[in-house]
């Protein structure tokens, strides 16, 4: 297992909490499981609801749209972001290459979360409308 402060230093590396404070960062760290997949798990899958998301420790991950591998994420990636503000069907597949430690945060508890701490909530909302704005380049 993770010390808690090598998960706080993950979880800083992914945009979406780019805007939260070591503390803030803590209290998100707390919420999230550790776990170990050998190689071809699926993490999610395109089109089912997603109620996770996941960073990367350790290992790699495929991300796949339409049967087409887009992207590869390694330690400190994190896909399934959108499933902790609502769940949705997911846009991709994802599955590990490599056996795999991750962390999983889930959708309930990441909420729970924000209803008692409104500047995470908005500080997840900047991270996010930061996401959005950096895929779309004509976005305002």
């Amino acid at each position: 297992m993770a010390s808690n402060d090598s998960k706080v230093d993950l979880i800083a590396s992914v945009p979406l909490f780019e805007g939260l404070s070591r503390a803030e960062l803590a209290e998100v760290a707390k919420l999230m499981d550790e776990v170990d997949l050998p190689a071809g798990s699926v993490l999610m899958t395109q089109g089912d609801t997603g109620r996770q998301m996941f960073v990367v420790a350790s290992g790699r991950v495929a991300v796949e749209r339409n049967g087409q591998k887009i992207n590869e994420l390694g330690p400190g990636g994190a896909a399934g972001e959108m499933a902790l503000i609502a769940e949705a069907p997911r846009n991709a597949t994802v599955t590990t290459m490599e056996p795999s430690h991750l962390l999983v945060a889930d959708h309930r508890g990441f909420h729970s979360l924000m209803d008692v701490s409104p500047t995470i909530r908005l500080r997840i909302f900047e991270g996010l409308a930061n996401k959005i704005r950096s895929l779309d380049p004509n976005a305002n």
